[in-house]
């Protein structure tokens, strides 16, 4: 099996969406093509890949708002979280897998930045996209300590389920690089160097004036 797999600059605020697929059987997906979503199907089309799927990792506004363009250019149906509020014609639940082609995509449902949030991980070429959970050095914003909460047992969850040679491929360019791996995220991510929900909610308060100091964006 012959793989596309393609990081798409969607723009808004640096947004990123995919093109998964396998070349073989001519069958992929797009996950979150939003701003320009012509782009992503465009993308598809050149490569001769009939999109089966549209996918959300979470139904946030700046993640969504191609939808329309991009389920009625490929005429699939949208995939999100049972819970997502976008009406998905498929909607997944925790840990179940979507063929397309010879891919298999797994989803884990990991609350916290979002309640109906799903990162996508497909264990033969070990490429996980984490939409706003977890980013390059860093992790989604969440509005409450109890979300806050939800996010850091969402992280530890993704730390034990997936492999550290994982590929991590984030939902914004917010970091030092547009992607890394689970190996490199656990060596230097401070959120995820933190030794317990305590250090990591003193860190999230912090976290302003630390990229601030550190020159971060």
């Amino acid at each position: 099996m012959r793989l596309i797999f393609e990081q798409i600059r969607a723009g808004g605020d640096r947004n990123f969406g995919y093109l998964l697929a396998d070349r073989d059987r001519q069958q992929g997906v797009l996950i979150d093509p939003s701003y320009s979503p012509d782009a992503f199907v465009q993308r598809a089309v050149d490569q001769g890949i009939t999109i089966t799927h549209v996918i959300n990792t979470h139904s946030h506004p700046d993640h969504v708002n191609g939808n329309d363009v991009a389920l009625e250019r490929t005429r699939a149906p949208l995939v999100a979280h049972e819970s997502a509020p976008t009406a998905p014609a498929l909607r997944v639940t925790d840990g179940q897998e979507l063929a397309v082609g010879t891919l298999r995509l797994q989803f884990l449902h990991v609350p916290g930045h979002s309640a109906d949030h799903v990162v996508i991980y497909e264990p033969t070429y070990r490429l996980l996209v984490t939409g706003d959970l977890l980013f390059v050095g860093k992790v989604g914003g969440t509005r409450t300590e109890d979300d806050a909460r939800t996010e850091w047992d969402s992280l530890q969850r993704l730390v034990d389920a997936i492999p550290a040679e994982a590929t991590v491929w984030p939902g914004h360019d917010y970091g030092a690089r547009p992607s890394s791996t689970m190996a490199l995220e656990l060596a230097t991510n401070p959120f995820l160097l933190c030794a317990d929900v305590h250090a990591f909610l003193r860190l999230k308060s912090d976290w302003p004036a630390v990229k601030a100091r550190l020159g971060l964006r």
